[in-house]
C-alpha cells in the first residue's frame, strides 16, 4: 500500500467523525498491520513534514501503540516484526527524533524507549556509537535524547544489571562534561540552551542514582561537574521570557534546570556524602564532599531561600528539595553549627510563613474544593509540597535540636495564639492561626510527651482549638478538626472536654465546605478509637453514617473508607441494623471510584485507593455481621456485580479485597448460592493464567466450596467441579517453572476433597497420588514436602486399602513410608520436630498412620507395623503436648487481656522517652544490628515462618474426630481380631514406648469422659431451650 492511502485509512481511523468509516479504516489497519515494512510506511508519515500535522499525530500514536505491543513479545510468542523491518526502524528514528516538533517527538521517544529497553546493548550494539559520534556533531540534541533513555534503563539496576551503564559513562560522560560547559558560558542563553542543560542533568541523575560510577572518584573530573552544578545552582533564573501563568512558570525550562541540579546536590548529598552511610572504600569521596561541597551547597540554599522572604518567586519543588537538603543537615554537627546562626530568620520568617494559609490556597479552596481536598491527602503531593517539607524541617529540628529550638519554638506559637485572641474579629491573622495550628499538630508526639507541654495540652485544646470549631474562616475550622483529631487519645482530665471536641467534630460534617466535612471525617477516626463509652456516639450512629454517604458520593478517598472500616470494627454486631444499607452505599462508592479511576489518569491513584478502602470497609461489615448470617443472603445481591467483574483481569488491583470478600459469605452464608457458584470458573481460570501469587487467598474460597457444599460439588456435571479442579490443580503441579512456595495451597485443596468428600471420590484418588508423587520427586522445601506427605495421609485416611494398592502398583509404597518415617523422626538442634509442626500437620499423619495400622495383616507387610506403631506413639505424645501448650497460652493470653483493660487509664508516655538530641545514627546502627540478629535467628531451624500456618482456622471434617480415640480403637481392633500380630508388635517396644503407650491409653479415656461430658451438657441445653 503507498504512502498516501496508508495516511488515508490511519487518519478516518483516528480522526472520522463517521463511526462506521471509523470502524473500517481500524479494520483495513488490522489486516495490514502485520505485513512487511508497514512499520516502515507509518514512520515515513510521521516523518514527513508536508503531511497533515493531525495525519502525522495519529500515525505516531498507531506506531507507538504498535511497538510498544509487538517489538519485544512475551517469552516463547513469535515476533511478528522482521528482524530486517527492525533495523531500518532502529537506524531511521535515530535520524528524525530530534527534528521532530515536541507533540511527535514525546511519542517517538516513548517508541525508543520501548526499543532500546529491549534491545541495547545485545541487539543494538551500535547505539552508543552512534550516541558518541553526534554529541560532537550537529545533533547534539538527538543524541541527549537518546541518552537520557539509554541511562533511564539502569537507572534502577543493581549490581551486574548495571554493567552496560559503566561504559556508557565512561565514554559519553566527557563529551557531556564539555558540552556542559560550553554551554554555561553562553551569554544570553536561550530556553533551548536550558532543554540540553535540563536533559544533561536527567542522564547524570540516572547514572548517579543508586551507585556513583568510577570516573566520578577522580577528584579533577567530579570538581568540573560541581563547578558546573554550583553555577547553575547559583546563577539568577533569567526574566526574559518567564511566564506569567504560575503553572506554565513553574514547569519553564530555566526553573526545570534548577530543580534538577537541586535534586542531583541532594542526591551526592544524602547517598554519597555522608560518612556514617558510607562503605569504607567510598569514606574518602564522603569525607571529601562533606568538606569541599556540603557548605557551599548549604550556603547558596539559604541564598535562594531568602528570595522567597523578601517576596521573590521560588518553584515549590525547589523550596521543596532545598527544606530536604537543610533537614538532612541538622543531625551533621558541623552543618548545624553553619545552619544555627540563620534559623531564627529561617525558622520565623521563611519555613512558619510556608506552613501557613495562603492565597493559592484560598484561590484552590474556592474555586476547586475537591482539588484541594485531593492534593491535602495525596502522598505524591506531600513529596513536592513546600509545606511538607516545612512541617518535616521543623519535626526534624526539634527531635534531633530539641533543646536549643523546642521551646523557642513553642513560645513563636504561643505568641501567635495570643496575637490572635486579643486582636478584633475584623483583625484576627487567620492563616497564622491556620500555621500555628498546624504546628500544633504536627509535633503532637513531642508535645504528648515531654512536661511542661504535656499537663497543658487539655487546656491548650480548650482555649485555642475549640473556638476555631465556629471560625468565620473555613479553613480554620478544617484545621481545628485536624489538630482535635491529632490529640484525641490524650487523657482528658475533664470528659466533658472529650465530648465536646467529639461532638464539634461530628457537628463539622455537616459544615458547608467540603473541606471541613472531610477533615472532620478523618479526625472522626481518632475519637473513634479513643471512645471509651460509645454511648457517646450510639444516639447520633445513624446520622452519623448518612453523613458518611453524602461525602463518599462527593469525594473519592481511602481514608473515608478506613474512617467507616473503623466505626464497623468498634461496634461490631451493633452495625447489623446498618449492614445492608452500608454496603450498597459503599457498592456504590466503589463503582463510582472504579469509574474515576478509569477515566482520568491524574485521579488514577486516588480512585484506586479509594476502591481498596471501599471493600475493605466491606469486608469489616461482613465480619462483624458473622453471627448473623441471614444478612448475607440480603447483602450478597449487591456485591455480586462488583465480584463477577473484579475476579477477571479488570480487577488485579483489588483481587486480593474481592477474594476477602467471596470467603466471608461462603463462609457464612446458610448456604452456598448458585449465583456464588458461578463465581467458581473466575476464580479458578485466574489462578491459572495470573493469580498464583494469590493462591492462600484463593485457597479460602475453594475451600468453603467443597466443604460447605459437597453435594453440589460433587453432583454437578455443568460445570464439573471436579474436573476444573484437577484441571487446575494438574496443570499447576506439573509447571516445574512455579517455586514450591508459590504452589504450597494446592496439596492443601487434594487433603481438603479427600477428607470432605469420604468415600464418594475413589476415582480421584490414583490421580491425586501420582502427580503428589511426581512432584515429591523434585521438591526442596521441607514445608512443601510435608504438604505433599500429607496428601498421602488423606488418601490412606480416605481409604487405606484403595491407596496402598495403588501406591504398591505404582511401585512406591516402601519408598514413600520411608521417606515419611524418616521426615517423622528428623529432629532440630533443641530436640523439636522438623517437620509436620503445626497441630493439623501432625493430627493428619496420626489419621494417615492409624488407617495403615488398620489395614489386615495380609496387606501390610510384617516389617512396617513397629516403626509405624512408635511413630504414631511420639506423634500422638506431641499433639498432646502442643495442645497443651496452646490452651495454656491461650489462658495466659486471656489474662494478659483482662489486666490491660483494668489499665485502659495508664499512661506510658514518661516511659517512652527519650533524649531527642542523642538519637543518632550509633542509634541507628544498633537498630539495625538488632534487625541482623532477629533475621539471622529466623534463617535458623529454631524459629521459621513454617511453624505457623492458617490451615488451622480452616473448617474440617476431621476436626471432630479425635487421633487419640481412632487409635485406641485400631489397636483395640487389633487385639480383639489378630492376637498374635498384637503380641508381636507389643513385643517390639521398648520400655520408652511402653511409657508413651501407657500415657496415650490413659488419656484417651480421659478424652472419652470429655467428649461424654460435653454431650451430655449439649444435650441438657437442648432440652432446656426447647422447654
Amino acid at each position: 500500500m503507498d504512502l498516501s492511502n496508508l495516511a488515508v485509512i490511519i487518519a478516518a481511523a483516528a480522526c472520522s467523525p463517521n463511526p462506521d468509516e471509523r470502524k473500517a479504516a481500524e479494520q483495513s489497519l488490522d489486516q495490514i498491520k502485520h505485513t512487511p515494512q508497514h512499520l516502515i510506511r507509518v514512520l515515513q508519515i510521521v516523518v514527513d513534514g508536508g503531511c497533515d500535522p493531525a495525519v502525522r499525530q495519529a500515525a505516531s500514536i498507531h506506531f507507538k501503540n504498535f511497538i510498544a505491543k509487538h517489538w519485544d513479545p512475551h517469552s516463547g510468542d513469535q515476533s511478528k516484526i522482521l528482524p530486517s523491518d527492525k533495523n531500518i526502524v532502529r537506524d531511521q528514528i535515530l535520524v528524525y527524533v530530534s527534528q521532530l516538533p515536541p507533540i511527535l517527538r514525546v511519542q517517538m521517544g516513548e517508541c525508543l524507549k520501548t526499543i532500546i529497553y529491549a534491545d541495547y546493548p545485545e541487539q543494538w550494539p551500535h547505539l552508543l556509537d552512534w550516541v558518541k559520534h553526534n554529541l560532537q556533531d550537529q545533533q547534539v540534541y538527538g543524541a541527549l535524547f537518546v541518552l537520557r533513555i539509554m541511562s533511564s534503563k539502569y537507572e534502577f539496576k543493581s549490581d551486574e544489571d548495571r554493567t552496560p551503564i559503566y561504559r556508557v559513562v565512561e565514554e559519553t560522560f566527557p563529551h557531556l562534561l564539555n558540552i556542559f560547559d560550553r554551554l554555561v558560558q553562553i551569554e544570553s542563553p536561550s530556553l533551548e540552551v536550558a532543554d540540553h542543560i535540563k536533559l544533561i542533568c536527567k542522564i547524570f541523575w540516572s547514572c548517579i542514582y543508586l551507585e556513583l560510577p568510577r570516573p566520578l572518584f577522580v577528584p579533577n573530573f567530579f570538581n568540573a561537574w560541581m563547578g558546573l552544578f554550583l553555577n547553575i545552582l547559583e546563577r539568577p533564573v533569567p526574566l526574559e521570557g518567564q511566564p506569567e501563568d504560575p503553572e506554565l512558570r513553574k514547569s519553564w525550562g530555566w526553573w526545570k534546570t534548577k530543580k534538577w541540579v537541586a535534586h542531583i546536590l541532594n542526591r551526592l548529598y544524602t547517598r554519597f556524602g555522608d560518612l556514617k552511610l558510607q562503605n569504607p572504600e567510598n569514606k574518602a569521596f564522603a569525607q571529601m564532599f562533606q568538606t569541599n561541597y556540603a557548605a557551599k551547597i548549604l550556603e547558596c540554599h539559604l541564598k535562594l531561600l531568602n528570595v522567597i522572604r523578601i517576596g521573590g518567586y521560588l518553584p515549590d519543588r525547589v523550596i521543596n528539595l532545598i527544606l530536604q537538603y537543610l533537614s538532612n543537615s541538622i543531625p551533621k554537627n558541623s552543618m548545624y553549627a553553619l545552619l544555627q546562626p540563620h534559623l531564627d530568620v529561617l525558622l520565623f520568617e521563611i519555613i512558619f510563613p510556608l506552613m501557613c494559609f495562603n492565597d493559592d490556597d484560598q484561590v484552590l479552596w474556592d474555586e476547586d474544593p475537591h482539588e484541594y481536598v485531593r492534593k491535602g491527602y495525596d502522598i505524591i503531593e506531600d513529596l513536592y509540597s513546600p509545606r511538607t517539607a516545612s512541617m518535616d524541617f521543623v519535626t526534624e529540628l526539634v527531635r534531633k535540636r530539641g533543646k536549643d529550638n523546642f521551646p523557642k519554638f513553642i513560645q513563636f506559637i504561643v505568641g501567635i495564639f495570643k496575637r490572635y485572641s486579643e486582636a478584633p474579629l475584623e483583625q484576627k491573622p487567620y492563616r497564622q492561626k491556620d500555621g500555628a495550628l498546624l504546628a500544633v499538630g504536627t509535633l503532637c508526639d513531642k508535645l504528648r510527651q515531654n512536661e511542661p507541654y504535656k499537663s497543658e495540652l487539655e487546656n491548650m485544646l480548650v482555649q485555642h482549638v475549640f473556638p476555631e470549631f465556629s471560625s468565620p474562616a473555613g479553613h480554620l475550622r478544617a484545621k481545628a478538626a485536624w489538630v482535635a483529631g491529632q490529640y484525641a487519645n490524650i487523657t482528658f482530665s475533664d470528659q466533658t472536654n472529650f465530648s465536646k471536641a467529639l461532638h464539634c467534630v461530628i457537628s463539622g460534617m455537616r459544615d458547608p465546605e467540603l473541606p471541613v466535612r472531610v477533615d472532620s471525617v478523618f479526625a472522626l477516626r481518632s475519637f473513634i478509637e479513643a471512645c471509651k463509652n460509645l454511648d457517646e456516639i450510639r444516639p447520633v450512629l445513624p446520622q452519623l453514617l448518612d453523613e458518611f454517604f453524602k461525602l463518599m458520593n462527593e469525594v473519592e478517598n481511602e481514608d473515608l473508607a478506613f474512617t467507616l472500616e473503623t466505626i464497623v470494627y468498634k461496634f461490631g454486631e451493633e452495625i447489623s441494623p446498618y449492614a445492608l444499607g452500608l454496603c450498597q452505599n459503599l457498592a456504590s462508592a466503589f463503582w463510582k471510584c472504579v469509574d474515576t479511576d478509569n477515566g482520568d489518569d491524574e485521579a488514577d491513584d486516588t480512585g484506586a485507593l479509594a476502591a481498596v478502602g471501599c471493600l475493605r470497609a466491606i469486608s469489616t461489615i461482613l465480619e462483624s455481621i458473622s453471627s448473623l448470617p441471614h444478612l448475607y443472603g440480603q447483602i450478597e445481591p449487591y456485591l455480586l456485580p462488583i465480584m463477577r467483574k473484579m475476579l477477571t483481569t479488570d480487577g488485579q488491583d483489588v483481587f486480593e479485597e474481592v477474594l476477602e470478600i467471596v470467603s466471608y459469605i461462603t463462609t457464612f452464608s446458610p448456604t452456598i448460592s448458585m449465583d456464588m457458584w458461578s463465581l467458581w470458573p473466575l476464580i479458578t481460570e485466574a489462578l491459572v493464567d495470573w493469580a498464583i501469587d494469590f493462591f492462600p487467598n484463593i485457597l479460602v474460597p475453594l475451600h468453603n466450596y467443597i466443604s460447605r457444599g459437597t453435594e453440589h460439588y460433587l453432583t454437578c456435571k455443568q460445570p464439573d467441579y471436579q474436573q476444573s479442579l484437577w484441571s487446575v490443580i494438574s496443570s499447576l503441579m506439573a509447571n516445574k517453572n512455579i517455586d514450591d512456595s508459590d504452589l504450597e495451597p494446592a496439596p492443601k485443596l487434594l487433603g481438603i476433597v479427600l477428607q470432605t468428600c469420604k468415600g464418594h471420590v475413589d476415582q480421584c484418588v490414583e490421580p491425586y497420588l501420582r502427580i503428589t508423587l511426581d512432584r515429591l520427586r523434585g521438591a526442596e522445601k521441607s514445608s512443601f514436602k510435608c504438604l505433599l506427605i500429607e496428601v498421602i495421609a488423606n488418601a490412606f485416611y480416605y481409604n487405606a486399602p484403595l491407596t496402598l494398592g495403588i501406591l504398591q502398583r505404582l511401585g512406591f509404597a516402601t519408598e514413600i513410608l520411608t521417606i515419611w518415617l524418616q521426615m517423622l523422626q528428623e529432629k532440630k538442634k533443641s530436640g523439636a520436630h522438623a517437620n509436620f509442626k503445626g497441630e493439623h500437620d501432625k493430627k493428619v499423619c496420626i489419621l494417615g498412620l492409624t488407617s495403615i495400622l488398620s489395614l489386615p495383616a495380609g496387606q501390610l507387610p510384617g516389617e512396617v507395623l513397629p516403626p509405624v506403631f512408635r511413630a504414631l506413639l511420639e506423634l500422638l505424645v506431641a499433639y498432646k503436648d502442643q495442645l497443651a501448650e496452646a490452651a495454656k497460652a491461650e489462658e495466659e493470653e486471656d489474662e494478659e487481656d483482662g489486666d490491660d483493660d483494668n489499665m485502659d487509664d495508664f499512661e506510658t508516655d514518661e516511659d517512652e522517652e527519650e533524649n531527642p538530641d542523642e538519637t543518632d545514627g550509633s542509634t541507628l546502627r544498633k537498630l539495625a544490628a538488632q534487625a541482623k540478629d532477629f533475621r539471622s535467628y529466623s534463617d535458623d531451624d529454631e524459629f521459621s515462618d513454617d511453624d505457623y500456618s492458617d490451615d488451622e482456622e480452616l473448617d474440617s471434617p476431621i476436626d471432630e474426630v479425635d487421633p487419640f480415640i481412632l487409635f485406641m480403637d485400631a489397636v483395640t481392633a487389633m487385639q480383639a481380631t489378630d492376637s498374635l500380630r498384637f503380641q508381636s508388635l507389643r513385643q517390639t517396644l521398648d520400655p520408652h514406648y511402653e511409657g508413651l503407650a501407657n500415657n496415650i491409653a490413659q488419656h484417651t479415656e480421659q478424652r472419652r469422659a470429655e467428649i461424654l461430658k460435653e454431650q451430655l451438657e449439649k444435650q441438657q441445653s437442648s432440652t432446656t431451650v426447647a422447654s
